[in-house]
């Protein structure tokens, strides 16, 4: 994994955790929504910097070097 894949990597497990903690509490999940925007610009910018853009194979696999505990099981 060379460092522009580390970063896209770190960006989706932040984008992922972002997304869990707002969504943790469904009563307020609608107003805490917005703070998704700049972790999913984060994400987006790095994933395409990457060349991972619609290469979710690879971009699950870097994840999964990075973080061996995220095997796609909840």
């Amino acid at each position: 994994m060379d460092q522009v894949e580390r970063t896209a990597a770190q960006a989706y497990v932040r984008l992922l955790e972002a997304t869990r903690a707002v969504l943790a509490d469904p009563d307020d999940a609608p107003g805490h929504l917005p703070l998704l925007t700049s972790p999913m610009r984060e994400a987006d910018h790095a994933l395409h910097s990457a060349g991972l853009t619609g290469n979710e194979d690879r971009l699950f696999a870097l994840v999964r070097e990075l973080r061996p505990s995220f095997s796609g099981s909840s």
